[in-house]
């Protein structure tokens, strides 16, 4: 599968599926605020670390999908949740990544300053998803 960006769905995507990122997102982000002040920032910081808007991405893409195979006149299929899989370990990918990208910030940001420290956990969370993202296919079954 080619990863690619295509802006014409954009326009396709209902103001309320947007609403419901922003507020699925800022919901995570609220509640990752009340654990910190209640239980300090080690805990708030790992549920801020939650994907905030994959569950609602995620089952934008399997309605999208279904969608589309419906204009398409083929009923039943798999296809939103086969593409809503696919979002789902991309997601995974990244949040191994992100878990290089807050080892390297926790262990080297006492000793650095903030910008490099940042630089090299961006390096790092890349470098970590791409090649995760390289080696999938050697690991997928055909």
């Amino acid at each position: 599968m080619r990863v690619y960006f295509d802006a014409s769905v954009l326009p396709r995507t209902k103001w309320y599926e947007y609403a419901s990122r922003f507020f699925f997102g800022g919901a995570i982000t609220l509640i990752a605020g009340i654990l910190a002040k209640r239980y300090g920032p080690v805990l708030g910081g790992l549920f801020l670390a939650f994907p905030a808007i994959f569950p609602s991405g995620v089952t934008l893409v399997e309605k999208h999908e279904r969608q589309k195979k419906q204009r398409a006149g083929i009923p039943r299929t798999i296809r939103g949740r086969l593409a809503a899989a696919l979002d789902a370990r991309g997601a995974e990918m990244g949040s191994i990544g992100l878990a290089g990208f807050g080892l390297v910030v926790w262990k080297l940001l006492p000793a650095w300053k903030s910008a490099p420290v940042l630089l090299v956990a961006l390096v790092i969370w890349f470098g970590i998803s791409f090649l995760i993202w390289r080696a999938r296919k050697f690991h997928l079954a055909p």
